[in-house]
């Protein structure tokens, strides 16, 4: 395999005193990559960017697979996440500030680093992932960026639902959430069926996971970390309220949607009414895969996602 070279990079927001954690990968015998090379991850609401996308199990880390490939990868963390700065509201206890990192500060940060890597390395645009809430941040960015991005790639998207998010855990929302990373095992597993649960997620996996999970927040104390909380406001504002926090409508690039059959959190119904709403993309593609949950990226049947990925940047 050829050599992947990797960089960490703190660039900064356009909040003094504020700085954004991004990750970059590329093969050391590759220097320039074009629009249709570049990549930017953006990760979901509660798991830095790592935790999806750097883990070394099975074949290799996603961004390595990717890297390998001859993409320009890079993986961003907003602010609150892994190596980025964490606000000041997230540094006392929960309940001393209001909801930390809404979603409109998580495009604000997606657009630093897009900007970043597009002055650096003179390019026009550039391709955007994004997972979950990711997939909010992404898709509104692009929404009033298309000409800044190449194309779209949405991994199981947040989209609106029936009144209730698997991720809203009800009551009062303070500025973080305390994330208990080991009891994330059977959360993780829940959709899928009992005989299939060591399958999709082999062994070992997990406790690479846990680690890195354990290693991204400085403030980490008998296996928890801190998770912004400004995710569950807009998800009862919005996606729990019966409204959109973008327009699909509004993006004009080719767009590729991914989805697991097991995912609880964003279901294939939900799927079903947004991939419609790509109208305007110049195409559109979705892609269902089976036998893999929320967490698929992290799972056996990643090389899936990883495939389908390849062939649509791949076309033209």
């Amino acid at each position: 395999m050829t050599n992947i070279h990797t960089e960490n990079l703190h660039i900064p927001s356009d909040t003094a005193g504020i700085s954004l954690h991004l990750r970059r990968k590329r093969r050391t015998d590759i220097q320039s990559f074009g629009p249709e090379r570049t990549i930017l991850l953006m990760h979901g609401a509660t798991l830095p960017a790592e935790s999806l996308f750097d883990i070394p199990v099975g074949d290799g880390a996603f961004m390595d697979s990717l890297a390998q490939e001859g993409f320009d990868v890079y993986a961003l963390n907003v602010r609150g996440f892994g190596g980025s700065t964490r606000p000041p509201g997230m540094e006392g206890a929960p309940e001393d500030a209001p909801p930390q990192v809404r979603t409109e500060t998580a495009v604000r940060d997606l657009g630093a680093a897009v900007d970043y890597i597009l002055t650096q390395h003179a390019l026009p645009r550039l391709c955007l992932i994004g997972m979950s809430w990711g997939g909010t941040v992404t898709g509104a960015y692009t929404a009033a960026n298309n000409s800044k991005v190449e194309k779209l790639t949405l991994i199981a998207p947040q989209w609106i639902n029936n009144g209730v998010a698997l991720l809203d855990p009800g009551g009062p929302i303070h500025a973080y959430r305390r994330f208990d990373v080991a009891a994330f095992h059977q959360r993780w597993l829940d959709g899928a069926p009992g005989d299939k649960r060591g399958e999709i997620l082999p062994e070992g996996w997990f406790e690479q996971w846990v680690a890195v999970m354990l290693a991204s927040d400085p403030a980490e104390q008998n296996g928890i970390i801190r998770a912004p909380a400004g995710v569950i406001q807009d998800i009862r504002e919005y996606w729990s309220a019966g409204k959109s926090f973008y327009s699909p409508e509004n993006i004009t690039v080719p767009v590729l949607l991914l989805h697991a059959e097991w995912d609880r959190s964003v279901t294939t119904a939900q799927m079903a009414n947004l991939f419609p709403l790509f109208r305007n993309a110049p195409y559109r593609r979705w892609v269902e895969i089976g036998e893999g949950t929320h967490m698929v990226v992290m799972e056996k049947n990643r090389w899936q996602v990883l495939e389908s990925i390849k062939v649509f940047l791949a076309d033209t």
